[in-house]
């Protein structure tokens, strides 16, 4: 799909910061000879700063012409690419070593391969650009299911190996980066394709790439939930209904608008209205009516904050942090071949993934929850385009200590994971 951009000097666009290669005269090009090592790490601070010279100048998102988005992308993607191979070589050995794990790294190998040929080609050529083009596509394709892949290689490594608390939370570790980094460079691919392939479709006028300068946030929140919706209808024959109320608070009466990308707006609010309508459906299946979810869109001065609330029954705040872990679900676990499976549930990744959507642009997303009542959902984004800067994974010395954490006493009392059986504790007494 190609979208009209106009020029980037009309509107406000999120300034992002970025993990910025070295200069093309610096980047070493033999992979085959020396492999990932040879790429520079980013140049990132530790606190996530860069020098004013480094922005996002030269990208796909602030060059309207494609010869500079490719003199960017040739090096910044194959960067950005190295870095979290150089992570998934610091994995546990059992697990990068299962299946699945085997054949993402050798996808981001492969990937990382074709980027840097053009790294020595001329962005005067247009044969170049075009073969740019057509390789950013065939990237972005093979990387299509690495989510899935990946998923299914800790769901290998969790059925073969005991994983210890430590384990756990370097997978974790890895995983919110890894998915991260997954997020921004598919971000540039895209921006890239939509703007400067002339073999994509014509696509909405008003957005620039994936982009949409003024996007309407309630209509995105209005596509969610009728999405969410008929999936809800299909499996349960039932679902509830919407509520929603909008405040602005920065141009009262007015329709509430701000810089974003409408693809990633929708990806988090249709995992949030999925898991909204299977709590309430399942939890009142009893009742005679549905309670509805309300949704309340707030824009103040500085952030904007879309809260979702159900009558779902609530979860124990002691499993809320279980609902971001890759290594938790409250639903089946899915088989990657069965298509049988609910489509409101999968492989548990839906909340930790739309948790990085929203951090991606320096936004947020909570989850509030009363046992036996309901949840609340709270999304917070950036009113600010200037704000909007990419948050991204930085590899150096503190990344890697990660990954070589031991378990530590607690200096705190810990209780029991679960409630205790009373019941049980009374026959004993």
């Amino acid at each position: 799909m190609h979208y009209a951009a106009p020029a980037f000097s009309e509107v406000d666009l999120p300034s992002w910061e970025i993990s910025q290669a070295a200069p093309e005269n610096e980047v070493p090009s033999p992979v085959k000879r020396k492999g990932v090592q040879a790429f520079p790490s980013s140049s990132v601070t530790p606190e996530g700063e860069l020098s004013e010279s480094e922005l996002f100048s030269q990208s796909p998102l602030r060059s309207a012409r494609r010869e500079t988005s490719f003199a960017f992308l040739r090096q910044e993607l194959p960067v950005r690419f190295a870095n979290i191979l150089r992570e998934i070589d610091l994995l546990p050995d059992k697990l990068l070593g299962t299946p699945s794990v085997q054949l993402v790294r050798s996808w981001y190998i492969q990937s990382l391969m074709e980027l840097v040929e053009f790294h020595q080609k001329s962005p005067d050529d247009q044969k170049v650009l075009s073969d740019f083009i057509d390789t950013l596509i065939r990237v972005r394709n093979r990387h299509h299911d690495v989510v899935p892949t990946m998923a299914q290689g800790v769901i290998e490594y969790k059925d073969t190996f005991k994983v210890d608390p430590v384990t756990n939370q370097n997978i974790q570790y890895f995983l919110d980066r890894f998915y991260m980094s997954r997020i921004s460079t598919r971000m540039l691919m895209n921006q890239h394709t939509l703007l400067f392939d002339d073999k994509s479709g014509s696509g909405h006028p008003r957005h620039i790439g994936s982009i949409d300068p003024c996007c309407d946030v309630v209509e995105v929140v209005n596509d969610a939930f009728e999405s969410s919706k008929m999936l809800c209808d299909q499996y349960y024959l039932t679902s509830p209904e919407l509520k929603l109320t909008q405040v602005n608070g920065k141009f009262p009466g007015e329709p509430i608008n701000i810089v974003y990308v409408p693809s990633h707006l929708f990806h988090m609010l249709f995992e949030l209205f999925k898991n909204s309508m299977r709590a309430t459906v399942e939890f009142q299946e009893n009742s005679p009516s549905l309670s509805p979810i309300e949704v309340r869109v707030v824009l103040g001065q500085e952030d904007l904050a879309i809260k979702i609330s159900d009558r779902g029954g609530g979860v124990p705040v002691r499993k809320i942090e279980q609902l971001f872990s890759y290594m938790y679900s409250t639903a089946p676990r899915p088989r990657m071949d069965d298509g049988r499976n609910t489509p409101l549930a999968g492989f548990g990744y839906g909340l930790p993934i739309s948790r990085l959507y929203a951090k991606y642009f320096q936004g947020d997303l909570n989850l509030y929850s009363i046992c036996g009542y309901g949840t609340d959902a709270i999304i917070y984004l950036k009113a600010l385009s200037t704000e909007s800067v990419e948050k991204l994974p930085v590899f150096n010395k503190s990344a890697s200590k990660h990954y070589q954490a031991t378990s530590e006493a607690d200096d705190w009392c810990v209780p029991s994971k679960g409630p205790k059986n009373v019941a049980k504790q009374s026959a004993a007494l």
